[in-house]
């Protein structure tokens, strides 16, 4: 993806962001661990009990982890490219990563869209095991596609600019 660093307020919000979602994802991780580790030990160690909310919240994590992940992953323009064409100019690579940003904008949009109906329709639910509301793990499709529209726009920005000649 082209590596511009237009300077700018929103810029400056979305790299605050950024940091902001790599601070939660290990944090998430580090979380993780607590209750897989505890539903490991209880397995093998008999006088400790059976905790079934672990496996639970352990999902609940790893939803996260999968979603902030893949937000890091579009913000960092790793995630969805796979270099076929290693020799490109810079205007031709502005132009794949404008193609591939459009497709991330769609895919984004959609996350958005059906997400936000994915996390109304849990809304009033609860969880079975943890009795946690289900709308704290359906409205991570919805923040992932915003997050990932902020991401790829920016992209998306970054190779106008280069491809209208803005950008030197």
């Amino acid at each position: 993806m082209t590596d511009v660093s237009a300077p700018g307020p929103l810029r400056r919000l979305a790299d605050l962001y950024a940091r902001a979602l790599r601070v939660l994802l290990a944090l998430s991780l580090g979380i993780l661990v607590v209750p897989v580790t505890m539903q490991v030990i209880s397995r093998f160690v008999p006088f400790i009990p059976h905790f079934i909310w672990t496996e639970e919240m352990a999902r609940f994590l790893l939803v996260w982890m999968i979603m902030i992940g893949s937000v890091v992953g579009v913000r960092e323009a790793g995630h969805f490219v796979v270099d076929l064409w290693p020799r490109l100019t810079r205007r031709q690579a502005a132009a794949l990563d404008l193609v591939a940003n459009a497709a991330i904008l769609v895919l984004a949009l959609a996350f958005l869209v059906w997400g936000w109906e994915y996390t109304e329709f849990a809304w009033w639910r609860i969880s079975e095991l943890a009795e946690l509301p289900l709308w704290l793990i359906h409205i991570a499709w919805p923040v992932s596609g915003a997050s990932w529209l902020i991401f790829a726009a920016l992209h998306a920005a970054d190779a106008l600019r280069v491809l209208t000649g803005r950008d030197t």
